[in-house]
């Protein structure tokens, strides 16, 4: 199966080499390209790619309204946003999220780095790295909403220890590898606690389980400096 790409990226020489090394690859095709965030979401209703590779900054509708307008799409299948960034642009990253990106990928990523995320994604799995995680988590901490207890418990109520153990350790951007060796679980029993995770939170995408971890203070900076088999206690 070959997975079909577009690249949405304002500098032609960028996306010059990004389609070089994504046409390299058996499964991955460039399907289309964009210098703009109003092109990109014209091809991603018109082509139906499995992945749009966007740009955060780009002349007109920057890379975010793109996603939101992408991956709002009200029919066909589901387009998958990843979205490229650099430190200096991560005050974007939450918007992104909450616009419905499926995950990041640092712009000095190699291009292995590269491909492996578009596979991830389009395997409609998440990708969000540790450290870009721990900027998302260190640049909104002080401004997190104090979550009362029994609204945190509310949001809560109907998820078992395990999956908490899950939602917590996915939310800090582990691989589901890691994951499962730190709870000493099969991957596809990690897979199968994640899919009940989001039905249950009435999710579509893990990257939105990110986001409802730190709003409800499950994860908070200091936590994702513990080895991968201290699981942060539970709440409640």
């Amino acid at each position: 199966m070959t997975n079909r790409v577009v690249i949405a990226e304002d500098q032609p020489l960028m996306r010059a080499a990004m389609r070089d090394c994504i046409d390299i690859e058996p499964d991955l095709t460039v399907v289309g390209e964009a210098g703009d965030g109003e092109t990109a979401v014209q091809l991603a209703e018109h082509l139906r790619p499995d992945v749009v590779v966007m740009d955060v900054r780009m002349p007109g509708m920057n890379g975010i309204e793109a996603t939101r307008r992408i991956t709002a799409l009200p029919t066909g299948p589901r387009v998958r946003v990843l979205m490229m960034t650099t430190f200096d642009v991560d005050e974007y990253i939450i918007d992104a999220l909450r616009a419905g990106a499926s995950g990041f990928i640092v712009k000095d990523s190699t291009p292995e780095e590269l491909v492996q995320a578009i596979r991830v994604i389009a395997d409609g799995q998440a990708q969000l790295s540790p450290s870009v995680t721990r900027r998302v988590l260190d640049l909104h901490a002080r401004s997190l909403p104090q979550v009362r207890g029994e609204s945190r418990n509310a949001a809560l109520a109907g998820i078992t220890p395990r999956e908490l153990s899950v939602l917590k350790l996915s939310a800090r951007g582990l691989p589901i590898a890691e994951i499962a060796a730190a709870l000493d679980l099969a991957p596809s029993s990690v897979k199968t606690y994640i899919g009940h995770l989001l039905a249950k939170l009435g999710f579509s995408d893990r990257v939105q389980l990110v986001v409802f971890a730190y709003e409800h203070e499950l994860v908070r900076p200091g936590w994702l400096d513990q080895p991968t088999d201290e699981v942060p206690p539970a709440v409640g």
